[in-house]
């Protein structure tokens, strides 16, 4: 049994959170408050509205009034102190959440990251975690609290009534433990139907946002918005047909309400009648039911069921935290058990050769993108290769193979040293993507990514071989003028020029660069990437590899990628 709540997904991703157990048993007592004051409130008031019925002296309702006014004060109070405090606790158990899975992915193996796609990532530290801060609002702290007002209703009812104690307990195992598990258990497949097509549309929607000028020129923009509507629709109609049996399982609470008060009712005549007085032990000395009593018997009930009517809701709430916690550890087991990432591996110092031996490459999962026989070069220390082709003909694919990133479908990229031993290929390579990231802080802190120990000279002179001076000099603080906004506040140029930067200060004696100069104009692209693809020039004598479909006048590429035959064609450029 433990074993199996071990393995539970929620179970890990709660622990993975590292929850404190003090501020999970706060809001549980807060909530357990509100539900008996609540409940107190019910008994207190049956009671109180049955003997005023009687006209006693009014000293003799002083206390029970007062009483009254007190449980109403104080439901309301530890009811809104436990939202509080609840919200607080499940709002810091998602920060945390993202937190840890964001640092498990940067320690990872950064070809586990690079082999997500963008829509599930995003759901996956989005809408799953926040399924899983949920499962504490909606779920764990309801079920406590109704499982304790539920054990102190019946403890009272038994003080009234063995028998209606009895009929109370098995409506509010139905209501709180039947209907749940039940709704649960039928909305667990429209729940991953949902969640599946909840990604699907992500990845469209994130694919038409992040790409869309690509999209409009190929003309795809249309089939891509397409897909996102019928991922949408598919969400919606699995989550119809959950609603199916949410409805059945709503359904449980009203009808034990009611079989719970036609049960009090009747148990009421019963003591009435003084057939069972001597069995229920508060009839009064006459054997008749007092008006009190009656009034008990009818109005707690009702307060009981407030604290399970939500368990429904609770039960489905579990399950689809369960199958977000599910997908979410997956991420963080993946990236556990993918190696050490970049920044754990030191940078080989010494010169390399790059050797790709019928290379073949593509996504995991997916088509191969090359041809029989594979890509086969040899890249001596200061090489420079340039790889062409159009979009989604899998340049960037390559790249991150020869990078490592990606496994290969077929044949292998070794690096080796003068002596020709084998180094580490992560140790040698660097890869810096189109879409590179822009943080949110000053222009140095994002150039010393590539290498936190450069000195200012190297900086500047980083700075200046992309032709970004004048843009630095007229900065408020030159390289400490914090980018506030990101990628945001540079232009596409800027952004360009800015990652190129980057991997002239990285120290990797391979440097492979994935479209250095798009989005600038053609003049400078030109200028640029004939400084880049030079021998000797901007990178010395590091290997560089470069992706580009813009070839200025006079540079030919040495790898032409293209399509043909339902496949990628690799060839060298005839030229």
């Amino acid at each position: 049994m433990r074993k199996r709540l071990d393995a539970d997904p929620l179970v890990r991703a709660l622990r993975f959170l590292g929850l404190s157990r003090r501020p999970m048993a706060w809001s549980l007592l807060l909530g357990v408050g509100g539900a008996l004051s609540a409940l107190g409130l019910a008994a207190l008031s049956a009671w109180l509205i049955t003997r005023a019925w009687q006209q006693p002296p009014i000293l003799f309702l002083s206390v029970a009034i007062t009483a009254v006014r007190a449980l109403g004060i104080s439901r309301g109070v530890f009811r809104y102190l436990e939202r509080l405090a609840t919200h607080d606790l499940a709002l810091r158990a998602m920060a945390s959440a993202r937190e840890r899975v964001y640092r498990a992915l940067a320690q990872g193996d950064p070809g586990f990251s690079v082999g997500l796609k963008r829509g599930a990532l995003l759901s996956r530290t989005g809408d799953d975690i926040d399924e899983i801060g949920n499962a504490l609002i909606r779920g764990i702290i309801p079920i406590g609290v109704g499982a304790v007002t539920g054990v102190a209703a019946v403890v009272v009812m038994a003080l009234v009534s063995v028998w209606a104690a009895v009929v109370l307990l098995v409506a509010l195992v139905v209501s709180g433990g039947v209907a749940p598990w039940l709704a649960a258990r039928g909305s667990a497949r429209t729940i991953a139907d949902s969640a599946a097509a909840t990604a699907t549309s992500a990845e469209a929607t994130t694919t038409a946002l992040w790409h869309a000028p690509e999209l409009v020129v190929a003309g795809r923009r249309d089939s891509v918005l397409a897909a996102a509507t019928r991922a949408d629709n598919e969400a919606m109609r699995a989550a119809d047909r959950g609603f199916v049996w949410q409805a059945g399982a709503a359904a449980a609470t009203p009808l034990a309400i009611g079989v719970s008060l036609l049960a009090a009712c009747l148990i009421g005549i019963d003591l009435a009648s003084g057939v069972s007085g001597s069995l229920a032990g508060v009839s009064s000395t006459s054997g008749e039911l007092t008006p009190m009593v009656f009034g008990v018997l009818i109005l707690l009930p009702l307060s009981a069921f407030e604290s399970t009517a939500p368990l429904t809701e609770a039960g489905i709430q579990l399950e689809r935290s369960r199958q977000s916690a599910a997908r979410v550890m997956a991420l963080v087991d993946g990236a556990a058990g993918s190696g050490a990432a970049d920044s754990d591996v030191e940078v080989h110092a010494g010169p390399v050769t790059l050797r790709c031996s019928g290379l073949d490459w593509g996504w995991p999962g997916g088509a191969s993108l090359g041809v029989a026989g594979g890509l086969s070069r040899d890249l001596l220390p200061g090489s420079r290769l340039v790889i062409a082709g159009p979009s989604g003909s899998g340049k960037s694919t390559l790249l991150m193979t020869v990078a490592g990133l990606l496994t290969p479908k077929s044949g292998s990229v070794l690096a080796e040293d003068d002596s020709s031993e084998v180094v580490d290929l992560r140790s040698a390579v660097r890869y810096f993507a189109e879409e590179g990231h822009i943080f949110a802080t000053s222009v140095r802190e994002n150039l010393l990514v590539a290498k936190g120990d450069a000195t200012p000279a190297e900086v500047d002179a980083a700075v200046a071989a992309v032709g970004l001076s004048d843009w630095v000099s007229r900065l408020p603080d030159g390289l400490d003028t914090a980018l506030d906004g990101g990628a945001e506040s540079v232009s596409g140029g800027q952004r360009r020029r800015l990652l190129l930067a980057r991997a002239l200060l990285s120290p990797a004696p391979v440097v492979l660069l994935d479209e250095p100069v798009e989005h600038l104009d053609a003049a400078d692209a030109d200028t640029l990437l004939r400084r880049i693809v030079e021998p000797g020039g901007m990178f010395g004598q590091r290997t560089v590899v470069v992706v580009t479909h813009h070839l200025p006048e006079g540079i030919s590429a040495d790898v032409t990628i293209g399509s043909g035959s339902g496949h990628a064609v690799v060839s060298p450029d005839p030229s």
